[in-house]
């Protein structure tokens, strides 16, 4: 069967698909994959285009469906059926979850939608800091806020120990080895980028006693 020609706007010949697709184009519309009109209302996405939505039924109820249905594994679903199902709904896109969840902020995120506020970059299961229901990595979340402590990880809300280029809670200044709590006035010594305190050291092996004071020297020559 031969298609309607019509003359479009632009003054050329169309059929009516093309005509629709031409004028939805024009006013910034959606055009339905299924009969090819002008889409009015909120369109369905449905595996990457655009339907009218009650051209589609839910799977599970048989309901006729709305801009809001959810598509899980190639089915469509309404929204009442699909939240039955525990499907996790992630807090940027709104769209189901079905591999791996991120739990964070009160709401569940797919992993490459979990980013930090500031950069935007995924945290992709690196630690993340939060504050007033908002995410941060740690070098924006330093500096809009504050200092990180380097042993716990969290941010520093009392006094601050600076020690060995790094920051640290008081509470969490401590020897690497025997766990003693430090201060600044107490003698301890750098090994693997955490200190140690004298007690510890002086049990160390006499090579690696002389190899840490070697670097400690070369260190403060630079």
């Amino acid at each position: 069967m031969l298609k309607t020609l019509i003359l479009s706007f632009t003054n050329r010949h169309l059929c009516r698909p093309c005509h629709n697709r031409e004028k939805a184009k024009r006013l910034g519309q959606y055009i339905c994959q299924k009969c090819q009109l002008i889409i009015d209302e909120v369109p369905l996405m449905y595996r990457s285009d655009a339907y009218h939505a009650d051209h589609f039924n839910c799977t599970h109820c048989g309901k006729e469906l709305t801009a809001e249905a959810r598509e899980l594994k190639g089915e469509l679903y309404c929204l009442p059926c699909h939240d039955k199902m525990g499907i996790p709904i992630c807090g940027a896109c709104r769209r189901p979850i079905e591999g791996r969840v991120v739990n964070a902020l009160g709401k569940q995120w797919h992993v490459e939608h979990f980013v930090c506020a500031k950069c935007e970059k995924p945290f992709l299961g690196h630690h993340h800091f939060e504050r007033k229901g908002l995410a941060y990595c740690e070098k924006h979340y330093n500096q809009l806020f504050g200092d990180v402590c380097y042993h716990c990880n969290h941010v520093i809300e009392g006094d601050v120990v600076s020690a060995l280029n790094k920051t640290w809670c008081v509470h969490c200044f401590a020897c690497s080895t025997c766990n003693a709590k430090l201060t600044l006035k107490n003698k301890f010594v750098e090994f693997e980028m955490k200190p140690v305190c004298k007690r510890c050291y002086e049990k160390f092996p006499l090579e690696l006693k002389k190899r840490l004071k070697k670097m400690s020297e070369k260190s403060g020559r630079k």
